[in-house]
C-alpha cells in the first residue's frame, strides 16, 4: 500500500477528541524529554481549544492506517497575538494569511511536519507559525521547511514565542 492510502489529513471531528487528547498527551511527553519543560504546560491545549478549534473549521487530524497520529490546527488570519512582533517583523503584514498552531503527533510515526505543511501550502501561500524557544524540535522543522524567523511574539498570557513565516 502507497503512503497516500496510508496516510489521510482530514478535519477533526467531535468524536475525535479523545484521541486527539492522548496525542497531546504524547506530544508533551516528546516535549519534556527534550528538554522543553514549560511549552504547553497544565492541562494546555485542552478539549475546550481543540473544540474551539473544531467549530472554527480549523481542526485536522492525520490518521495512519485508520489510527489519528497527529493534530494540528489550521486558522485564517487575523492571528491577535502576532499583530505586534519584537525584534524583528513579519515578510509581509500586509495580505492575509493562515496561522499553524499545536502540531502534535505520536512518537511512533515520522514525516508529519511535512504532511502538515504540504496541506497549509496547498491552501495558502502566505504561513506564519511560532513556538517556545525550547522547542528545538519544532525550530528544526520550520527552519528546514525554510520558514524565515521574523522575531518574538508574546502570547496572551505573557509568555513568549519564536515567530516565523513562509510565503510562496
Amino acid at each position: 500500500m502507497s503512503e497516500k492510502e496510508r496516510i489521510i489529513r482530514r478535519t477533526a471531528l467531535p468524536d475525535d477528541a479523545e484521541e486527539i487528547m492522548a496525542v497531546f498527551s504524547a506530544a508533551k511527553d516528546i516535549m519534556r524529554q527534550s528538554g522543553n519543560a514549560c511549552q504547553w504546560a497544565g492541562d494546555y491545549p485542552s478539549l475546550d481549544v481543540v473544540q474551539s478549534d473544531i467549530e472554527k473549521d480549523g481542526g485536522y487530524v492525520i490518521e495512519e492506517n485508520g489510527r489519528i497520529v497527529a493534530y494540528f490546527a489550521f486558522l485564517p488570519s487575523p492571528e491577535p497575538t502576532y499583530a505586534k512582533i519584537y525584534d524583528g517583523e513579519w515578510l509581509n503584514d500586509v495580505r492575509p494569511y493562515h496561522v499553524v498552531h499545536r502540531i502534535a503527533s505520536l512518537p511512533d510515526v515520522h514525516g508529519i511536519f511535512k504532511c502538515v505543511m504540504d496541506f497549509c501550502f496547498e491552501n495558502d501561500t502566505n504561513i506564519r507559525i511560532d513556538t517556545h524557544r525550547d522547542n528545538r524540535i519544532m525550530q528544526h522543522n520550520i527552519e528546514k521547511y525554510r520558514f524565515a524567523y521574523c522575531g518574538i511574539i508574546y502570547l496572551g498570557s505573557g509568555d513568549e514565542r519564536l515567530a516565523y513565516q513562509k510565503i510562496i
